[in-house]
């Protein structure tokens, strides 16, 4: 079984203790670090190598979406993942936090089960976005510019299963439920996802949202 290296960064000690002893129950996972702000985060994530931070945003010395760009940009053959957590899912650095290269949000008071399966999902490699925090981003892009010549060709050159897959993506849908949605196996979904992030030219699941979203080509029908 393979175990999950986690680091937690927070500037509240009481947060991270009860992270810390949330991770402890789970047999796939170890805690291999805290920090209290981002100058410490990048300094441990060079030293231990985690395979996830969960990172807060607002922290003495540098703040969390600094400390993400500069994680996301280390030079390591298998880069660490930042999920970035959150007291409420309207924070307003959503978008700044996604283009910053976090895999994703996670809320603070989230479910046990929640927060072991954001950890897992990031280690794999999928980015993650609950349903509040998606219909937010709908919300806050829907209003951006009309959609260029230059995506509408891409949009093209997509097949019209892959349009579909797409449009589920945006709205968060995981690959189980696109798949329970398309009537699709799981392995015929993922093979349509790695398609979508070749011909999108993205590297995950909240790039292709935030594609969508500066393309104008946010779906907001149901």
């Amino acid at each position: 079984m393979r175990t999950i290296r986690v680091l937690i960064v927070d500037d509240q000690p009481l947060i991270r203790s009860g992270l810390h002893a949330t991770f402890s129950k789970a047999d796939d996972i170890v805690v291999v670090g805290e920090a209290a702000n981002g100058v410490d985060a990048v300094r441990m994530v060079r030293s231990q190598q985690p395979d996830v931070v969960l990172m807060d945003i607002d922290m003495p010395r540098m703040n969390g979406l600094t400390a993400t760009r500069e994680i996301v940009a280390l030079d390591r053959r298998k880069p660490t993942k930042v999920v970035i957590l959150t007291i409420f899912d309207q924070d307003e650095h959503l978008f700044d936090a996604l283009r910053s290269g976090a895999s994703g949000f996670i809320l603070k008071h989230a479910p046990i089960e929640r927060l072991l399966e954001a950890v897992r999902e990031a280690a794999e490699g999928d980015a993650l976005l609950s349903p509040s925090v998606t219909r937010r981003l709908i919300d806050e892009f829907a209003r951006r510019p009309e959609l260029s010549s230059g995506s509408a060709q891409t949009l093209d050159r997509l097949t019209e299963r892959e349009r579909e897959v797409f449009r589920l993506l945006v709205r968060g849908y995981s690959n189980e439920e696109i798949a329970r949605t398309l009537v699709l196996g799981d392995s015929t979904i993922k093979s349509h996802v790695q398609h979508l992030y070749q011909k999108l030219g993205v590297r995950d699941r909240v790039q292709v949202v935030i594609y969508a979203y500066e393309n104008g080509l946010v779906p907001v029908s149901p």
